[in-house]
């Protein structure tokens, strides 16, 4: 970064979203075909197919280097359609099939347009992942979970679960890179260096402000600051916003996702909204603003080889699905708080596996001594351990059909786990940690949407920043598998 720098027009606030006129810049500090605002993933997959496209491309980073939230996630990406990592671990898959899993899973009102070309795509994909330098292990983790504890390449997101596997062949497709635990540090190391091979320029530090347009409402660039310079960046084919959601901003989230309010944010603090804000002072159209993921903060491991409760003792789901489909249906549908209830041997199993040093919150000899220490109607946690203790034995979950591979008797004594204290750690005091799924709205190449229906010329947008595949609901690695699968779409189409 240089230290050229320049000045806003006087009438424009520097803290303001408005975009600026295009008469009023009376020059620019620097030139480039493509701006690309946010440096996660797909502002990685973005800046690395337009400058294979042959476009003179240009990064901007508010931090003091590449990552954002996706350096802080899981690492999972959701590919499928029969990969070679599948392959090796012995599973066949179709795009049909995936698409009919996600169509479920990420539902009700999932972007079908979108979600069936990333699925026809997906192996194609999976291939341009590997020619960026990532690495997948050709072995299966083969438990529930947010991610694998160990380097395995491939997990089960909930498509073995029911009632996925009844309406799709179930395949394992969260395809992981060789971490344990958190890997999204990994896949943006490697997305990075793949960057900076490809010609790509990158000015960290510096945080977009607003868009520049002409007076037909076309984008010509950003203004933006670097250590309290005002500059500005002129894009001869197109800007395209990566900047992330809107769950580290209070205001937009008590407009359009209030569920969240409360609890604990799933980001790296800068998921502010602002390439949305900027978008929409232009007339961009949104959708989907009100959708949500949420985690509850407990290993899965203690959730499948216990259950889950809600505040009157009852079970509501059965707990083997992908996690954050219980969390979903905890924090929209269930009483607070919620609890997992756990037995001994359940309890050191799980340790073992996720949460080694874990202690319960609640321990009691019976299930209406436990039941009363938590404050739940007499006889329900009673009723409710019974009942599943019956189905157990039978080796079949009558009324939400847990896989017989994770049904055992829960005897005592028994354990309760509190989402609320585990997530203090996380910061949430609620138990629920969440980010939002809603955004601009874009065409399947990027282009946002004017709110007149029409495409805002020159302006691109991918990530958490636009709407994706996604309606109601979400299951790991799908935020980076469409970060990246449309970050690339919508860099071929600026560099265009």
């Amino acid at each position: 970064m240089n230290d050229a720098a320049g000045t806003f027009p006087s009438t424009v606030a520097r803290d303001s979203v408005d975009p600026v006129p295009l008469t009023t810049v009376g020059g620019f500090d620097y030139e480039t075909d493509v701006i690309i605002v946010g440096f996660g993933c797909a502002g990685a997959a973005a800046a690395l197919e337009a400058a294979a496209a042959g476009a003179d491309v240009l990064v901007l980073e508010r931090l003091s280097g590449p990552g954002g939230s996706s350096a802080q996630s899981g690492g999972e990406i959701y590919l499928g359609g029969g990969t070679q990592v599948q392959k090796a671990c012995g599973f066949e898959d179709s795009a049909d099939d995936m698409y009919a899993y996600l169509r479920a899973a990420l539902g009700p009102h999932a972007d079908e347009e979108k979600l069936r070309l990333y699925c026809d795509e997906s192996i194609e994909h999976f291939e341009w992942l590997r020619r960026q330098g990532i690495s997948f292990q050709e072995t299966l983790y083969d438990a529930p979970g947010w991610m694998a504890p160990t380097t395995d390449g491939l997990m089960w997101l909930g498509e073995n679960a029911w009632p996925y596997g009844t309406l799709a062949r179930p395949a394992p497709r969260g395809h992981r890179p060789p971490a344990e635990n958190y890997g999204g540090w990994l896949l943006m190391e490697k997305l990075a260096a793949a960057v900076d091979a490809g010609g790509a320029r990158t000015h960290t530090d510096t945080r977009a402000a607003a868009l520049i347009a002409d007076e037909s409402g076309q984008v010509a660039g950003v203004t933006a600051r670097h250590f309290g310079q005002d500059l500005r960046y002129r894009a001869r084919k197109g800007v395209i916003l990566t900047t992330g959601g809107f769950v580290d901003n209070e205001e937009m989230l008590a407009a359009h996702a209030p569920v969240l309010l409360g609890h604990g944010k799933v980001s790296d603090g800068g998921d502010d909204g602002s390439g949305i804000r900027m978008a929409c002072a232009l007339g961009a159209a949104t959708r989907r603003m009100g959708m949500v993921e949420a985690a509850l903060i407990a290993p899965p491991s203690l959730a499948y080889h216990g259950i889950l409760v809600n505040a009157l003792g009852q079970r509501f789901i059965n707990e083997d699905v992908y996690p954050g489909t219980y969390s979903h249906a905890a924090l929209l549908h269930q009483p607070a708080p919620w609890w997992v209830i756990i037995d001994q041997e359940g309890f050191e199993a799980a340790a073992a596996t996720e949460a080694p040093g874990l202690q319960p919150q609640h321990v009691a000899e019976t299930a209406a001594e436990l039941g009363s220490e938590l404050g739940m109607p007499a006889g329900a946690l009673e009723t409710t351990i019974a009942t599943y203790n019956q189905d157990a034995a039978r080796a079949e979950d009558r009324y939400f059909h847990k896989n017989a591979r994770w049904l055992r008797e829960l005897n005592g004594p028994l354990a309760a786990v509190d989402p609320r204290v585990l997530g203090v750690a996380a910061g949430t005091k609620t138990g629920i940690a969440g980010f939002t799924l809603g955004g601009l709205h874009t065409t399947v190449d990027g282009a946002v949407i004017h709110v007149s229906g029409r495409p805002i010329p020159r302006l691109y947008a991918a990530g958490r920043a636009a709407a994706g595949i996604h309606g109601e609901g979400y299951v790991s690695g799908t935020s980076l598998g469409d970060g990246t699968f449309f970050g690339r779409r919508a860099g071929r189409a600026a560099a265009r």
